[in-house]
């Protein structure tokens, strides 16, 4: 199992992580694998939420092998992910949350004792 702990100052940090992560695990770095782009997907989703909507990251996680990705992202927000009603006129945002629903097999999200939520996802690779 490979592993990465570091607090990523962004997304574009924590996807830079999870692709050495996942070149290590997987022996094909590629980020034109579909399953590769996935898991970068769902990565900045999370990284970037807890950045925007939750008070920022407070611990990050990724562990990684054969078999799949495990994502932990905490951030300092109580208030629980949402899904943002479809608008006719294709507003942005709140398209992400869905999306990662949709691509990882297991989404959990918890309430940290001294506040602030983790959220853990597994993706199969």
């Amino acid at each position: 199992m490979w592993r990465t702990g570091l607090v990523p100052v962004d997304a574009a940090e924590a996807r830079r992580r999870v692709t050495d992560l996942l070149g290590a695990a997987l022996e094909r770095p590629s980020t034109q694998d579909p399953v590769v782009a996935d898991a970068l997907l769902v990565t900045s989703e999370l990284v970037t939420n807890a950045l925007r909507h939750a008070g920022g990251v407070t611990a990050f996680e990724a562990m990684a092998d054969r078999v799949g990705l495990r994502l932990v992202v905490e951030d300092a927000s109580d208030a629980l992910p949402t899904t943002k009603a479809p608008t006719a006129d294709f507003t942005p945002g709140g398209y992400g949350w869905p999306m990662i629903c949709r691509l990882a097999t297991s989404v959990t999200v918890s309430l940290l004792p001294a506040g602030g939520k983790r959220i853990q996802v597994f993706l199969p690779l």
